[in-house]
């Protein structure tokens, strides 16, 4: 799965399902304010929804996007130090953070809410430090060992949930804010935006892989399709559950250049109007002209619409109304999460 290139880019895409739009990201831009987003297709079916995160919620303008998007945010602030196992620039160690998201859960399931949380977490960042005595990797020696730290404590998060009485009817996702090396202006080395995605909820997902070409931007679209929620969409991802192998693609960016990925071949948008095409799949076929002008312009018509949506104020948050709920087994266009059900409790 390509990811963004920056925490507020993996932000805006798992939050808004939109494709990255040249120069700064939605969450640090004007008029971010009452948008479409996951958050607010859950508010209206009744989930408390939350957006966890281990350091400040003023840097990089997060807690102002999420408070204005139908979150309630949730800081470092809401940490007593006496609570605090370790503490860096970035935020509170990974451990400390899933404690406080199990308390809010703990607190929105005492209330009788499903509840959604998006958690953001800050230990796989440099200067890769973390509590000592948690895994056989020296804090502060590498991302190695940062990784390790974050496997751990997600590890150990998930097995303090299975304690709680929510457990089964939760649907845990866990997937990356960006890659570890795909920085860049202009540059777009696809190899380098691979990221992982797991989905976990034992009683109501089958263990299988996927194996299929998405973006961050298909993750809200795909929960939703799990939780069974039947609702308008303004969304540009699809859900990956659902969707014709045909259509699978992916949007992948720098700060000044845009990529679609599409049958093994990439687009790139850069400044003065600079399209390029290029083979990344050597097993990918080769393409007709007509192909090769189709995906072309679906690139450029995919990015402009997303620009121009935000900029005319067209991907505001419309209350949705409850709808008939389609069978499970029912027929449903790529992109459109249509299911049967109750919304069950999630965590992401």
């Amino acid at each position: 799965m390509p990811p963004a290139t920056a925490p507020v880019r993996g932000l805006e895409a798992l939050s808004l399902s939109i494709p990255p739009t040249p120069g700064q990201s939605i969450l640090k831009r004007p008029k971010n304010e009452e948008m479409f987003s996951l958050g607010a297709v859950l508010e209206d079916e009744g989930y408390d929804c939350k957006f966890v995160y281990g350091g400040y919620g003023y840097f990089d303008n997060m807690g102002y996007f999420f408070a204005h998007n139908d979150y309630k945010v949730v800081d470092r602030t809401a940490v007593a130090k006496a609570d605090i196992h370790y503490e860096n620039i970035w935020g509170v160690a990974d451990e400390d953070l899933f404690t406080l998201s199990l308390r809010e859960a703990d607190r929105s399931a005492e209330e009788g809410k499903p509840f959604f949380l998006h958690v953001m977490t800050t230990s796989n960042h440099r200067p890769y430090t973390y509590p000592e005595g948690r895994i056989d990797i020296p804090s502060g020696t590498g991302r190695a060992g940062a990784v390790k730290y974050t496997d751990y404590a997600i590890g150990k998060f998930l097995r303090d949930a299975k304690a709680k009485p929510w457990f089964d009817d939760t649907v845990f996702v866990i997937v990356a804010d960006h890659g570890a090396s795909a920085r860049g202006t202009t540059d777009i080395p696809v190899e380098r935006y691979r990221i992982p995605l797991i989905i976990y909820s034992p009683r109501h997902v089958p263990a299988q892989r996927v194996d299929r070409l998405a973006s961050q931007i298909d993750v809200p679209p795909t929960l939703l399709g799990l939780l069974g929620v039947d609702y308008q969409s303004k969304f540009f991802g699809y859900d990956l559950l659902r969707i014709q192998p045909e259509m699978a693609r992916a949007f992948v960016a720098t700060y000044q250049t845009l990529g679609y990925l599409r049958d093994g071949w990439l687009v790139t948008l850069a400044p003065k109007r600079v399209v390029k095409l290029r083979r990344v799949d050597a097993d990918a076929p080769a393409l007709s002209a007509q192909r090769e002008d189709e995906i072309r312009r679906e690139a450029i018509s995919l990015y402009q619409v997303a620009a121009q949506e935000f900029r005319l104020g067209m991907y505001g948050d419309e209350e949705q109304t409850h709808h008939r709920q389609h069978s499970i087994t029912g027929s449903a266009s790529p992109g459109s999460p249509i299911s049967g059900g109750t919304p069950a409790p999630v965590i992401r």
